[in-house]
């Protein structure tokens, strides 16, 4: 893997990587703070080491995400000043409401990808982890593991959501006010209101019935007020 993921050695490599990476036409940064070298082992990152790819990566205003693992590299993404955190821990012990604060303060980011976990014996204590973020103040954005998952169908993040506790109007958040927010494009996404760009996801069942699966009846796919895509409704 080493020919295909940079693996810098020191805070100048760090910096020559996310410049050449941006050159070629990435717009955000992923760091494994936490690597998983092999079974119930994580190797964190050297915190000068993610810190000179973040400082480098804001310049140009880009996000930078952390696949953290455990306590260690979620660490390592806060005092390098992260923006987002990919994945929630797989490990959350140690991770307590003290450094759920640090994230907060420093305006950081949960994506809970709960599927990619759902089969792990310790979910529910990943799912409380998510909800105690959001309990705290923290925000979560929706999204997913698919493509190292091979399975596409979104049903069971969104049954996991909901386990968690979380509203459908809690998950509509993730889906639309919060990822707008976290990219800087309040002004224009995220909210259906005049003046905005018109991205409009049409569902044929409503999430306040309380099926999580309502969330993946898509019907109609919009954006900027123009039909992407739309379901084969004859096979309904």
């Amino acid at each position: 893997m080493k020919a295909k993921l940079g693996q810098p050695e020191t805070a100048a490599d760090a910096k020559a990587l996310v410049d050449k990476n941006r050159a070629a036409g990435a717009d955000i940064v992923k760091l494994f703070t936490g690597s998983i070298v092999r079974p119930n082992q994580v190797t964190p990152m050297q915190v000068e080491i993610a810190r000179a790819a973040t400082e480098e990566e804001h310049k140009s205003g880009g996000l930078v995400f952390s696949h953290s693992s455990n306590l260690e590299g979620t660490k390592v993404a806060i005092d390098a000043g992260l923006d987002v955190l990919a994945h929630t821990p797989e490990s959350v012990n140690g991770i307590d409401g003290a450094v759920l604060q640090r994230m907060i303060a420093q305006q950081m980011t949960i994506v809970p990808t709960l599927k990619l976990f759902s089969q792990d014996r310790d979910i529910a204590k990943i799912r409380g982890l998510d909800y105690q973020f959001r309990h705290l103040g923290g925000r979560l954005v929706y999204g997913t593991d698919t493509g190292f998952l091979a399975d596409y169908d979104q049903s069971e993040e969104f049954r996991q959501l909901l386990a968690a506790g979380f509203t459908f109007r809690d998950v509509l958040e993730m889906l639309t006010t919060a990822p707008a927010a976290l990219f800087h494009l309040s002004h224009r996404e995220g909210k259906v209101m005049p003046g905005m760009r018109g991205d409009l996801t049409i569902l044929s069942e409503d999430p306040a019935s309380g099926r999580p699966e309502a969330f993946t009846h898509v019907l109609y796919t919009i954006r900027g007020g123009t039909v992407i895509w739309q379901a084969d409704r004859t096979t309904k």
